[in-house]
């Protein structure tokens, strides 16, 4: 069975192809971020338009990648939401007239289940049942994971989520857009222990998150310094504040795994790549002895590939496929609110 994905929530183009026996044979991205940094943020409307001058070629160049031709695509999977509705239409009416014109059917598939699956794409990949830590944009959330639909939340940040506290207080320091993984580079130069940050909710007794705080604390240290800031500074407030909301979430994610008796930590999505977090998540995988996944780095961010590979493991699991034609958008959509015997 081969799979099409395609992914075009936000600011990155990603096409991909799946093969049910032989795995992931292609994907191909294409990342706005040059365009968007002008602007110091994603702009809709420029989203849109870039997405659909780039998904033809990006097609061209997956299929020439996978070796395959158009006509063996079985089904084609498309990021059906949360995202940019501008962005996410780019991708659904374009899945859905190419599986129309393939007589083909399609998979609406949930962007964060996407990223949530996403180590499966690994060589050394999870089995189920596990805890994951989605840490994606402006989600931050800890779920025990049985089987492919089947998640239960057991906590979630409650105001920022950790993506969105890396790149605001990344703008307090004076970094451009994207400030998050500046802000990550930047804190591997500073020294730690010049500055103490707090823990929100680390010991609140649940699993739940709140990361304004911190942010807050960060504009509170920018503002006792002198202008211009310097890059001593920049360095020092960079590592505080990374090493407080990494304390944060593993501390959260080592009291899930207790809570759920499981010894396997998915962690997935964009701040799943910080170097900090996962040196620091893989020193308490060695003392206490459980195992943690991540996916490769190229599969952090927004891509295709985990669009197909969600896609492929929902037809596996018993979800239908729709026929082409007839589409919608859910730019706000929570995780919950799927399940495996389809999309709702």
């Amino acid at each position: 069975m081969l799979i099409l994905g395609i992914e075009s929530s936000c600011d990155e183009t990603g096409i991909a192809l799946y093969d049910s026996a032989a795995g992931l044979l292609a994907h191909a991205l294409h990342s706005q971020v040059a365009m968007h940094a002008e602007y110091g943020g994603v702009v809709p409307e420029l989203a849109s338009r870039d997405h659909i001058r780039r998904v033809v070629p990006l097609l061209r160049e997956a299929l020439a990648q996978s070796g395959r031709a158009l006509a063996e695509v079985d089904a084609v999977a498309y990021t059906r939401g949360p995202g940019l509705s501008g962005a996410l239409l780019v991708g659904c009416a374009f899945a859905e007239a190419l599986a129309l014109a393939l007589d083909k059917p399609t998979i609406p598939v949930h962007h964060l289940e996407g990223h949530l699956l996403s180590p499966l794409l690994s060589r050394t990949p999870p089995t189920f049942p596990f805890v994951a830590l989605l840490v994606s944009g402006g989600h931050t959330q800890l779920m025990r994971v049985t089987a492919v639909g089947e998640y239960e939340l057991l906590g979630e940040t409650l105001d920022d989520a950790a993506g969105e506290a890396f790149d605001k207080s990344a703008k307090l320091l004076g970094l451009p857009y994207p400030g998050g993984a500046l802000l990550s580079q930047l804190a591997e130069l500073g020294t730690s222990g010049v500055y103490q940050l707090p823990r929100p909710m680390q010991h609140s007794g649940d699993l739940n998150f709140s990361f304004s705080g911190l942010k807050t604390a960060v504009l509170t240290l920018v503002r006792e310094q002198d202008e211009p800031l310097s890059e001593v500074f920049k360095a020092d407030a960079a590592r505080a504040f990374q090493e407080a909301i990494v304390e944060v979430l593993v501390k959260k994610s080592l009291k899930a795994l207790k809570q759920t008796g499981l010894k396997q930590l998915v962690v997935a999505g964009g701040v799943g790549a910080n170097r900090q977090l996962r040196a620091m998540l893989d020193d308490e995988a060695r003392r206490k002895r459980f195992r943690v996944f991540y996916p490769e780095l190229e599969f952090c961010t927004d891509n295709g590939a985990m669009i197909a590979l969600a896609g492929c493991l929902r037809l596996q699991a018993g979800s239908p496929a729709k026929p082409a034609g007839a589409f919608a958008v859910q730019p706000r959509w929570p995780l919950m609110d799927i399940s495996a015997s389809g999309t709702q």
